[in-house]
């Protein structure tokens, strides 16, 4: 649950406030370790790879748990379009999935790449490369952000707005803060209050939040008052505020806070997981994230435990494999619960 570093929901949220940005169930039993977990294999640009650490080195491994590309970085993130991030020394590059650099460290921030295009920075000045490693806009704003639905938030001077794919202005620079367009529309900031604006950059609902945040599944959190409410893409509140702190909808559940305990509501505002964790995360392929004193395992979406709280940092599901922490050392599980990798560092 990466606690210090908690994913996208509970705290991220809380922290974003402070800053002003924007059950009982079956006993499942312990991990089993997986006896091999080494082996070359040729990777397809349908092969699967995670990052794993042996050695204080970064490397990844297929689904199976077999080494793709030997430990050799300082760090690395998942694959993402293809390519992944790395770092090296105090620089940041991409590789495919064969290991080869596609743009060699020089970056001193970068992201992972969204619709063909990946943010990068060198010095103070950002802009954007492609699949090949080419700067395709140049590096001048003072920051960048991913490309959704066509466009990127960048920020001139104090000012933000929205770019294209050719690096020409859709929306000017205008807003205080500004977040990725999604289900088309994005919540911008300005004087104090949130609203939302369409890809012209009309506003379609009117600043009026504390704080606000995109669409998912037709639905976005914002901040009224105090509380934490949910409005639909008129904006009008379908979720009266009631929540000391929510996230997204994601597979028709959202995470929320109330009394210090994480809870799972569905779209009618009632609650389909009674809050009772002390830490959780959204739902990911079936499965979402929970801590229960000081440990974390999974839930299914009706609040049954699917793995026990085992571990002592964990991640939620992607492409059928979790990372999990135990004492220093990190490896991955199946949705059964099963190491496919055993620990390491």
């Amino acid at each position: 649950m990466r606690k210090t570093s908690i994913p996208n929901f509970i705290w991220m949220v809380l922290i974003t406030i402070l800053i002003s940005t924007f059950a009982y169930a079956d006993d499942v039993s312990a991990p089993e370790p997986q006896e091999e977990q080494q082996g070359q294999v040729v990777p397809t640009d349908d092969t699967l790879l995670f990052p794993v650490r042996v050695g204080g080195k970064f490397g990844y491994i297929d689904k199976t748990g077999k080494m793709v590309i030997e430990p050799q970085f300082d760090w690395a993130v998942s694959f993402s379009e293809g390519l992944a991030k790395i770092k090296v020394g105090e620089k940041w590059g991409y590789i495919d999935k064969t290991g080869k650099y596609v743009a060699e460290p020089q970056f001193d921030w970068a992201e992972e790449f969204s619709e063909g295009l990946a943010p990068v920075e060198i010095g103070d000045e950002g802009g954007y490369i492609d699949k090949t490693g080419k700067i395709v806009i140049n590096l001048h704003f003072d920051r960048v952000g991913p490309f959704s639905e066509g466009l990127a938030p960048v920020m001139v001077g104090v000012k933000y707005g929205y770019i294209d794919k050719t690096g020409k202005y859709v929306i000017e620079p205008q807003f205080d803060r500004a977040k990725d367009f999604s289900e088309g529309l994005a919540a911008v900031e300005s004087s104090d209050k949130c609203g939302y604006v369409d890809k012209t950059g009309k506003y379609v609902i009117e600043p009026q939040f504390w704080l606000a945040w995109g669409f998912s599944e037709g639905l976005a959190e914002v901040f009224i008052g105090a509380k934490c409410a949910y409005i639909d893409k008129t904006g009008k509140v379908v979720i009266n505020p009631q929540f000391d702190a929510a996230g997204h909808f994601r597979e028709g559940l959202a995470l929320v806070l109330v009394d210090g305990k994480c809870g799972y509501i569905d779209k009618m505002g009632k609650y389909a997981i009674d809050p009772q964790f002390d830490l959780a995360d959204s739902f990911s392929e079936g499965l979402a994230l929970v801590e229960i004193g000081s440990k974390c395992g999974y839930i299914d979406n009706t609040g049954k435990t699917a793995i026990n709280a085992w571990f002592d940092d964990a991640y939620p599901f992607s492409e059928g494999l979790a990372m999990v922490m135990v004492g220093d050392k990190y490896g991955y599980i199946d949705k059964t619960g099963k190491y496919v990798w055993e620990p390491t560092n």
